[in-house]
């Protein structure tokens, strides 16, 4: 502004200059006459000279490039709001815009006497000033931020006082200004979080205004305060954030389903109180929300089985509880829902880290496939891999679980039934060192859960015979499947001499070969025969316990032909160990019917398998075993003649049968070893050539 001021000034040039001057004492004088002044105009009505003053002030001072005219142009106009009074709402669009053009100024005094400016335009103009809340509302926001401490005092000052008259109001617009709340709200500064959590907390308290209509525009920002580093900023975003949550349960008109996602997203947040709070909330969306949900519960059970496993005890207990209630509601609820969501969130869930949420995981599917086992079927194929995976789990807990699952996608329909034994199966042959681990305990536990008879037959029926065709022109590929299903057989005869939940099928077994037995029960003694033939001792195990000692016997002739290996003599060693368990408590008291017609047959076996033995422990129990009986028949031998054909005994057709299946596969094993034998050493042979040239 010039030195020398226009002759048709408002103002009088002493007003003008003691405003203008450097001494705050001078700009406040100037500025009460100016307040006098202004009173004088309105009494007279001379709106003219009126507008020309604040059009003075703003234009000429407050925009001035001299600091000092910029702050007497600010009181100015505040003088000139006292001295309008009632009137000033006439003249709110020339006193304001220059006012909050100065709270961005670079001086920090300026911005101190803009605020104070303000808050006296404010004072005086009371309600009429919200017509421009969001302008002053984006002000404060820059003066709760400012570095200078008093811009902030005189911040704190002019938002109690907007509070108050919008508190007063029944004419806020809440409606335009949560744009401005949504732009503030995820700004980190502290300050600017205090103001926007005292705003939304304000504008709950009013009666007129229902803020739960417009939660989900600023909830997820109150969400991303509980992790600030200001206790006081935490806590009072938790309080607001629990506020809203007592006001949603006492409401029923709450719209749950835009919140959904903020929520979701919040449960998988670093900081433990947001993941806390999310979860409470989730819970309680789930009591309140029911059916409404449906289209989220995917999203839901994602974010609840990321808290399930989470470090914190308190979080994993609210976790689990709302595990329980929406697995409760999905069970119960009669309303349809879309399984496709839910089982890609279960898939998913199911190579998680933790063992809680794939144990969680896997009753989900378990409980899908009690509830709509008929949808569940178009879904077996996308599961299954992931099941199957889930077989080779660190944790038992989860294996059992698991097999559960697959037990209950077993009882769907024969066909998956089948699909699930030939998957295993086939997972079996990929990987040794699951079979090794975890054979035992699934076939068991699969064994338990479903028909053991059924699971025994349809794995015979599997692994019987010779490999496919695409081994065959590959010795390696040939040797290395007829190995496996030696193992597969070693693994299963085991289970079935020793494992409890076997003790029907061994029953069945026991009575296959009589002459009133089914012919389920004899084919089932056959199937299995056929399979177990890839194992010798296998066989011949399974032959005492189906007491076709005839067979038995007839066997142990044809064991010269087999290649007696370590692992041979392991299993022979072990059958021995199985010989004096209860399960075969029968046959040692068939011993004792040396009178049977059977009895040559029995013994025959067992001395049979007795040769095959080298002098160790096992050939000790057995010899002392067998010895009993020789003097036993001494001492009989002249009591009774032998009885024909008493107990189970196989037909000559039959026998013949059964003893060609047994040649044939072993001959399979002992020709692939061969082959694979001659094919390493003509291998070793080049390599050693190579080495001496």
């Amino acid at each position: 502004m010039d030195d020398q001021e226009p002759a048709e000034s408002p103002l009088p040039p002493a007003i003008l200059r003691s405003l203008g001057d450097r001494s705050y004492d001078k700009r406040k004088n100037a500025a009460l006459e100016i307040e006098a002044l202004v009173k004088t105009l309105q009494q007279k009505s001379d709106t003219d000279r009126i507008c020309s003053v604040i059009a003075l002030l703003g234009q000429d001072f407050a925009t001035s490039t001299n600091t000092n005219h910029r702050k007497g142009g600010l009181i100015g106009l505040a003088a000139t709001a006292i001295g309008l009074m009632p009137d000033i709402f006439l003249y709110l669009d020339a006193l304001l815009p220059p006012v909050l053009h100065c709270l961005d100024d670079p001086e920090s005094r300026v911005r101190y006497y803009s605020c104070e400016s303000l808050y006296n335009i404010a004072k005086v103009a009371r309600g009429d000033v919200l017509r421009y809340f969001n302008q002053i509302f984006d002000g404060l926001c820059k003066l709760f931020a400012d570095v200078d401490i008093d811009v902030k005092n005189g911040a704190n000052l002019l938002d109690r006082l907007i509070k108050d008259i919008v508190t007063e109001s029944n004419c806020f617009d809440v409606e335009r200004f949560v744009p401005l709340l949504q732009k503030y709200i995820r700004r980190s500064n502290p300050y600017i979080r205090q103001l926007l959590v005292g705003w939304i907390t304000v504008l709950d308290s009013v009666p007129d205004i229902n803020m739960l209509d417009w939660l989900p525009d600023f909830l997820d920002g109150l969400f991303h305060m509980l992790s600030d580093s200001n206790r006081e900023i935490r806590q009072a975003a938790g309080s607001a954030i629990g506020g809203f949550l007592n006001e949603i349960k006492r409401s029923k008109l709450v719209e749950l389903c835009p919140m959904v996602g903020i929520l979701v997203d919040q449960c998988r947040h670093k900081e433990r109180s947001n993941r806390l709070t999310a979860m409470i909330w989730v819970r309680d969306f789930i009591k309140l929300g029911g059916h409404k949900l449906l289209l989220f519960y995917s999203d839901l059970l994602g974010a609840i089985m990321h808290c399930i496993s989470d470090v914190d005890i308190e979080i994993r207990q609210v976790a689990g509880h709302t595990n329980i209630d929406l697995l409760k509601f999905v069970k119960t609820t009669k309303e349809h829902f879309e399984l496709s969501p839910l089982l890609q969130t279960l898939t998913t869930e199911l190579d998680s880290h933790y063992i809680p949420t794939r144990m969680a995981t896997l009753r989900w599917i378990n409980m899908l496939l009690e509830k709509a086992p008929g949808e569940m079927k178009n879904f077996i194929s996308e599961l299954l891999p992931a099941l199957l995976k889930t077989l080779s789990d660190e944790a038992d807990e989860v294996v059992l679980t698991n097999l559960e699952v697959l037990a209950q996608i077993s009882l769907l329909h024969n066909q998956e039934f089948q699909r699930v034994l030939n998957a295993i199966v086939c997972l079996f042959a990929e990987d040794r060192g699951l079979l090794e681990l975890r054979g035992s305990l699934i076939i068991r536990y699969l064994c338990s859960l479903l028909s053991a008879k059924s699971i025994y037959f349809s794995l015979a029926a599997i692994l019987q015979g010779t490999p496919s065709e695409g081994t065959s022109g590959n010795s390696s590929l040939l040797e290395d499947a007829l190995e496996f299903r030696s193992i597969m057989v070693q693994t299963l005869s085991l289970i079935l001499l020793t494992a409890r939940e076997l003790d029907e099928l061994r029953e069945v077994l026991r009575s296959s070969l009589e002459p009133s037995a089914p012919d389920e029960a004899t084919n089932l003694f056959i199937i299995m025969y056929e399979c177990w033939c890839h194992n010798p001792v296998a066989t011949l195990a399974l032959c005492l316990l189906a007491q076709a000692y005839d067979l038995a016997a007839s066997l142990i002739t044809h064991f010269a032909l087999v290649d007696v290996t370590v692992g041979f003599l392991m299993q022979a060693d072990k059958l021995v160990q199985l010989l004096e368990s209860p399960i075969f408590l029968q046959l040692r008291l068939q011993l004792l019917e040396v009178n049977a017609g059977y009895h040559p047959l029995l013994l025959k076996s067992l001395y049979g398998l007795l040769m095959l033995l080298p002098q160790s422990a096992a050939f000790s129990i057995l010899s002392n075993r067998l010895s009993t009986i020789v003097t036993l028949q001494q001492h009989t031998q002249h009591t009774k003649k032998l009885n024909n054909m008493e107990g189970p005994v196989t037909s000559n057709v039959q026998k013949r049968e059964l003893l060609s299946s047994f040649k044939h596969i072993q001959s399979l094993h002992t020709q692939a070893r061969q082959i694979t034998i001659r094919r390493r050493e003509a291998s070793q042979s080049l390599l050693t050539l190579s080495t001496a040239k």
